[in-house]
């Protein structure tokens, strides 16, 4: 039985505008059990990742068995940041631009908070896994670190292992998405300019704006 469609989408990085035209745009059916991933990356560099957060986590509570969050590198840097793990520099990876966002809508909600701790590493199908960085090659998914899910590229990228399921990912930017046997690349700059780019994976429509 071939499975509901899924719809996965690429780095956001607090870009709210096309992320509100890219969910107008696309066909996603929540209630005929489709499934939206988003890849992570969600904010930093962009004007509004607090919106961003608000929306992804109003999609999430409507629709919780239908939508999957994922953690991108960029979240995990902020926890720990907000948790006093780490000390980042407010120009580092376009953090300034998140706290703003977040200074402009105090108080930090609690939902917020929330969200960033139940992000997950990666998302597995029949026919699937989503992930935000890649996989480290010849590793088992469930032995994956952390690490390799948030950050590997080159190792991934230029890897020809098969891992059995095609791997959706962000992380690396592509000037258009990269779709290639086992792989599809859906970071598309959208900060930087480029568009915010969604993989219908059944059809393997793409979805741009």
């Amino acid at each position: 039985m071939e499975e509901p469609r899924i719809f996965a989408v690429g780095d956001i990085h607090g870009s709210r505008l096309k992320l509100d035209q890219l969910l107008a745009k696309i066909d996603w059916r929540p209630e005929n059990q489709e499934t939206l991933v988003f890849l992570g990356d969600y904010i930093d560099r962009g004007k509004d990742s607090y919106g961003v957060v608000e929306t992804v986590l109003g999609l999430k509570n409507r629709h919780p068995n239908e939508v999957v969050l994922l953690k991108g590198n960029h979240e995990q840097m902020f926890t720990n940041f907000i948790t006093g793990k780490e000390e980042l520099s407010l120009t580092a990876n376009g953090v300034a631009k998140t706290m703003k966002s977040y200074n402009d809508n105090p108080p930090f909600p609690l939902s917020h908070y929330q969200f960033y701790q139940d992000l997950l590493l990666y998302h597995e199908t029949a026919q699937h896994i989503f992930v935000h960085a890649g996989l480290r090659p010849g590793v088992e998914l469930t032995q994956q670190t952390e690490h390799d899910c948030l950050w590997i590229r080159d190792d991934f990228l230029n890897s020809t292992y098969d891992f059995g399921k095609t791997v959706v990912f962000g992380h690396t930017p592509f000037r258009q998405p990269f779709i290639c046997p086992g792989r599809a690349g859906l970071d598309t700059g959208a900060v930087f300019g480029g568009p915010l780019t969604c993989l219908e994976t059944r059809e393997g429509k793409l979805y741009c704006v």
